[in-house]
């Protein structure tokens, strides 16, 4: 099913995303859901907040923007960042901030640990794009969104383009 991406200046996307505690039925249909959500938008990640479940879930396909399918499609529960390395800078978009896009610096490579939707404890190596995505996804879970890292003036000349279009009619 596919769900209403929520997005800025929605106070829910400020919020601190609760760990899930079991990785139950429906824990794997909210992934099913999200997974099905990122698609029909052209996203190649996507955060519970970002759907109006402040959970600690999140997918990604990279795949998609890779010339080489090696990772297919991440549902991953309760994420963390054990490690660090690096920097890489991207310019990063988001769906919950739609029209927007901004140069982020970003560790180049992550180790994340997680729950997979059947609740196994996994580790995953992740570089370049894999790293910014997990790295932007975590975000969200934190309450943080990249139009966060522009300057007031950037974020109020966005606010204004949102409500003008607002007022024509034209929605996200």
């Amino acid at each position: 099913m596919i769900r209403k991406i929520i997005t800025h200046p929605n106070p829910i996307l400020r919020k601190v995303a609760k760990p899930v505690l079991e990785v139950d039925d429906e824990i794997r249909t909210l992934l099913a859901d999200m997974v099905e959500t990122m698609y029909a938008d052209g996203g190649v990640g996507l955060a519970a907040p970002q759907v109006a479940v402040s959970l600690r879930v999140i997918v990604i396909d990279i795949d998609s923007e890779a010339s080489e399918k090696k990772y297919g499609v991440l549902k991953i529960v309760n994420p963390e960042i054990t490690d660090r390395e690096g920097q890489i800078e991207w310019e990063e978009g988001c769906l919950s901030v739609p029209d927007f896009r901004i140069k982020m610096k970003r560790s180049a490579r992550v180790t994340l640990r997680y729950l997979d939707e059947n609740g196994i404890r996994k580790t995953l190596d992740c570089k370049e794009l894999l790293s910014i995505a997990v790295q932007h996804e975590i975000d969200h879970l934190d309450g943080k969104l990249i139009i966060d890292c522009a300057s007031g003036l950037k974020q109020d000349m966005y606010l204004k383009k949102i409500e003008k279009k607002k007022k024509e009619g034209i929605s996200f």
